[in-house]
Parts: structure tokens; C-alpha cells; sequence
């Protein structure tokens, strides 16, 4: 496996143009986290131009949030024609299994799309893979969070999920899973405060279209640069928030700060990652 830790230099270097058909939560700080990582955002979702703006794009990120029916057409048009294209295509299903509208279009997208990438929380993840976990809104259930103790049993649901789409998945948490038939690692950065804020798994998922665009033969390594560079700023956004005073809104904005300052041998130091 290639050093992951340098797949962020190389968004610096190629600046990849990220098309996210993504929720209007989140849009404004998914955008700026791209900024942030080295990428260029094009936040486009009418379905007469999605097609267009792909052709440009080295990624398409595909977040549900906040579906409704014409946003779902136009993201199995962008789909559609990124794999045409060979383009990747990441796929965040938030909230999946809550409604019957979110449910009817994850299965329209994963017939008709192929993702490299299918990035969840253990509860969104575990839908997808069959198994009995409920969706509260946006968020895991704290029950079914990824733990020391349910590791084993996540990483598996993960694999098997990786297996039957061919896609990476990441389970995000206070541990992140990267299963891949390549193997399976945990990723053990990040701060307590992210699950304080809306859209950090939002802005996840688009840094993992930026690393992806910048280096799209190598989808796992991508996923686990995007993930531990996501953790390591959530640390360094905490730490930069002692003694200013600052609540939520301050740790959001330092956040995107500490992703626009970070670089591969600053992950290389402060990236937990292991294998299994």
C-alpha cells in the first residue's frame, strides 16, 4: 500500500474538481472543507446540467440529506454518466432506512450507479448491508456506535457490504472502518466535539471525493488519507479552541482552518491508523 499520508500532497498538487449533488445543510461547509483540502467544489444538482459539470469533475459525491424527487433524478444522471466517464463516485446514504422515500432511491442509485466509495455511520451502513439497525434521523443510534467491543462485528458488516457492491466502505464513528477486499483498518483520530456540529460527516465524505479525485486507482488508501485527515483536524481544531472560549460555532470554523494547514507528514505523525 502506498504511504496514504501523501495522497493529500497530491490534492495540493492537482486541485480536483469535486461535483457534489449534496444536502442544503451542509452544501456551504462541504464546499469550503474542499477549499480547505486543495480541491475546487461545483455544488450542482439541476438535472440539466449535472451531466455537463461531471465531464468537468474528477469526482461526484452523492450525499441524501435532504432528498427529495427531482434531486434523485438528477443524481442517477450524474451517476449514470460519471461511470461513463470513469470518474468515482462517492456515496453518503444520510439517513438511510428512516423513510421510504430515502430507502426507494439508495436502491434505485446502487443498481444503477456503481460507487467506489459507500461512506455511513454503522447504522446508515448497516441497512445497506441487510442487518437490523435503525435510523434516527442523521445520526447512529448511541447503542449501535462503534465501539472497542462491537469492532469485530462492525468491520465484518463492513467487509460483507465492500464484498456484494465492490465499493470501499467507511463506517464513520468515534473509530472509522476502511474495509476493502484489500483488508480492513481502523482509524482512530478525531475529537468528541464533531458529533457536536452539523455536516462532519457531510464534509468527510467530500474530502474522501477530493483524495479520490486526486488519486483515483487507489480508492482505499484515498478513503483512509480522507478519514484520518478529517480526525486529525477535528484534534487540532479542539486544541486550538483552549482558552479562547469558544463554543460549537468557534470548533466548526477551526476545523475547516486545521484542514486548509494540514499536509501529509502532518498526518504521518498524528494518523492512528491500523490494519485489522
Amino acid at each position: 500500500m502506498r504511504f496514504f499520508a501523501d495522497i493529500l500532497d497530491t490534492v495540493r498538487r492537482r486541485g480536483p474538481v469535486v461535483h457534489c449533488i449534496t444536502n442544503y445543510v451542509t452544501v456551504n461547509d462541504c464546499a469550503n472543507m474542499i477549499l480547505a483540502a486543495g480541491g475546487s467544489p461545483i455544488m450542482a444538482d439541476d438535472i440539466a446540467e449535472v451531466e455537463d459539470v461531471v465531464t468537468l469533475a474528477q469526482a461526484l459525491v452523492i450525499n441524501i440529506g435532504t432528498l427529495n424527487s427531482r434531486t434523485v433524478e438528477a443524481m442517477l444522471v450524474a451517476g449514470r454518466r460519471a461511470n461513463s466517464l470513469g470518474r468515482p463516485v462517492v456515496l453518503d446514504p444520510v439517513g438511510a432506512g428512516a423513510t421510504a422515500l430515502r430507502n426507494s432511491a439508495l436502491q434505485s442509485l446502487l443498481r444503477e450507479v456503481r460507487f467506489a466509495v459507500i461512506k455511513g455511520n454503522i447504522s446508515e451502513i448497516g441497512f445497506l448491508a441487510g442487518e437490523d439497525a435503525r435510523a434516527r434521523g442523521v445520526d447512529a443510534e448511541d447503542a449501535s456506535l462503534v465501539t472497542e467491543g462491537s469492532l469485530k462485528g462492525a468491520s465484518d458488516m463492513a467487509r460483507r457490504l465492500s464484498d456484494s457492491t465492490g465499493a470501499v466502505v467507511v463506517i464513520s464513528g468515534a473509530i472509522d472502518i476502511v474495509a476493502h477486499a484489500q483488508g480492513v483498518w481502523t482509524v482512530r483520530n478525531g475529537h468528541p466535539l464533531m458529533a457536536r456540529i452539523t455536516g462532519s460527516g457531510c464534509m468527510s465524505a467530500a474530502v474522501i471525493g477530493c483524495c479520490l479525485g486526486a488519486a483515483p486507482e487507489e480508492a482505499p488508501q484515498a478513503c483512509l488519507c480522507a478519514v484520518s485527515s478529517m480526525g486529525v483536524a477535528g484534534e487540532i481544531a479542539a486544541e486550538n479552541m483552549v482558552g479562547m472560549g469558544g463554543g460549537t460555532g468557534s470548533y466548526r470554523s477551526l476545523l475547516i482552518d486545521a484542514m486548509s494547514m494540514l499536509d501529509g507528514p502532518m498526518i504521518a505523525c498524528r494518523a492512528d491508523v491500523k490494519n485489522g
